[in-house]
């Protein structure tokens, strides 16, 4: 499950993905399961850490960088410097959820925009990871929060979804700006239609 950067190919070019923001179509759309793990696979990995620490997050979910695959990324540290703290997990699924809990949650996806969402308190995750190993994980507090968030975003689900009553009101000025802002970017040609945004995600599926 942990690994270190030496293990991602550092010397290749960097593939060019970036951060999409809601309500780019990619973050609707659910991951497909990857049936191989390879060298591509790795790259991916490697440049979504670096994103990741970039941008200051705890964890960065495949469809966030436009990319249909149950694949995501995470250190709960946030400090590039504990490697051991990475986590990288490739089809995961949650076996277990025990407790509950309220926290705050942000998301990379909407820079700026913070509200309580209710989680498990421990969740056991299994998953594969760079080696195409099995593995089970059972986390808990930030960490399981982090795991629980970004699954979520596998399944085209986001943490707006499972806030409650009072924070979707208060986040809903932050959430129309982000439509505005998303529609007038397609309107300059920064973003592509939605229709070809889909067929791109189609075909990368298909190549899985």
């Amino acid at each position: 499950m942990n690994f270190y950067r030496a293990e991602v190919f550092p010397m290749e070019p960097k593939i060019g993905m970036k951060i999409v923001h809601y309500p780019h179509p990619s973050l609707r759309h659910p991951g497909r399961p990857l049936t191989a793990i390879d060298k591509k696979v790795r790259l991916l990995v490697g440049e979504m850490l670096d994103l990741m620490y970039e941008a200051k997050g705890l964890g960065l979910a495949a469809p966030q960088v436009c990319l249909p695959y149950q694949l995501l990324v995470m250190n709960a540290s946030a400090d590039p410097e504990q490697r051991d703290q990475e986590g990288i997990y490739i089809n995961p699924v949650i076996l277990e959820r025990h407790g509950s809990v309220e926290g705050e949650e942000g998301c990379l996806s909407f820079p700026g925009l913070y509200g309580k969402v209710r989680r498990a308190k421990t969740v056991t995750v299994r998953a594969y990871d760079l080696q195409g190993r099995s593995f089970d994980k059972t986390a808990t507090e930030l960490q399981g929060r982090v795991l629980q968030h970004e699954i979520d975003h596998l399944q085209g689900s986001l943490f707006i979804d499972k806030m409650g009553s009072v924070a979707k009101l208060g986040a809903r000025g932050a959430i129309q700006e982000f439509e505005r802002d998303y529609k007038k970017a397609q309107e300059r040609g920064d973003i592509p239609p939605e229709k070809e945004i889909e067929q791109l995600l189609t075909a990368l599926e298909e190549g899985a």
